[in-house]
């Protein structure tokens, strides 16, 4: 018998430059060329995989930064130029995660696109806006927060693990990957209570999930990205924003990316359960 403690053999450690090569992805909130699920995209076209990008521009056009000024068609167009296998493709489809019936419905949409498949699920969307202190918030405010920024999560987790069920065996090994926010750092997150209550919900989930789904070969993680550059704020907040990390500079949507994209391969596959930071050292 194979010792478990056996030194790899040397082929092993040759890293493949494509890891993703005939792998498939659903990546949801991926709307803005500025955001972080468009730099999500981009890492996983090119590390091989095709990838099904979500919107939901009603969302975006109602926020002070507006949605992408081309559409859906230009963000995946520019995940597109990156894609790095000859037989990948790039899909997109709109989806209101609001809706009880809509990750379902999204999950079946992105199988179908990509081949009745789908190996790495991101869930990158979240709710802006409708927030507030202890004092501000209601309950319409947390019910939306709730809707889409954690029930929705667990229901595209059900969906996309019965997708898993009913796929052949030996398929590549599965992969989750939630968003999380700073609420368990510092001093939390009092001016965004309602955010704050459902991203955390998502943290406190993970392990749950992962277990969950450790039967189905996916493992499941939760990023914390830290304040990233996406086009919210500038002037003197953004200035006095960067000086809070050591680097002297926000983080932008392609480090949590490098993250995320590697927790989609296979070096990742012994990570599960785990809620991780990438956050470049911000000081709260």
């Amino acid at each position: 018998m194979t010792s478990p403690y056996a030194i790899p053999p040397a082929d092993s450690l040759r890293r493949d430059p494509l890891p993703l090569r005939g792998r498939t992805a659903l990546v949801t909130g991926a709307s803005r060329r500025q955001g972080i699920g468009y730099a999500v995209a981009r890492r996983l076209a090119a590390y091989g995989a095709s990838v099904y990008l979500h919107h939901h521009v009603p969302h975006d056009a109602d926020q002070p930064w507006g949605a992408d000024p081309d559409g859906p068609e230009a963000v995946a167009e520019g995940v597109r130029a990156v894609l790095a296998d000859p037989a990948a493709a790039v899909h997109h489809g709109p989806g209101d995660l609001a809706d009880p019936r809509g990750p379902a419905r999204l999950v079946a949409a992105a199988a179908e696109a990509l081949g009745g498949r789908i190996d790495i699920l991101v869930a990158n969307h979240a709710l802006s806006g409708r927030d507030g202190t202890l004092d501000e918030i209601d309950a319409a405010m947390l019910d939306a927060h709730w809707a889409v920024d954690t029930r929705s999560v667990v229901l595209l987790v059900q969906a996309y693990a019965r997708l898993r069920a009913g796929q052949s065996q030996g398929a590549p090994g599965g992969r989750v990957v939630m968003m999380t926010s700073g609420q368990d750092h510092g001093a939390g997150m009092p001016h965004e209570v309602a955010y704050a209550l459902a991203k955390g919900a998502l943290a406190s989930a993970t392990r749950t999930l992962a277990t969950s789904l450790a039967d189905l070969a996916v493992t499941v993680n939760t990023v914390n990205p830290g304040p990233v550059d996406t086009g919210y704020l500038d002037g003197e907040a953004y200035e006095e924003m960067a000086r809070l990390f050591p680097a002297g500079r926000w983080g932008l949507p392609d480090d949590p990316a490098r993250l995320i994209a590697w927790l989609a391969t296979d070096e990742a596959g012994w990570v599960t359960g785990q809620v991780v930071d990438s956050e470049g050292g911000f000081r709260r």
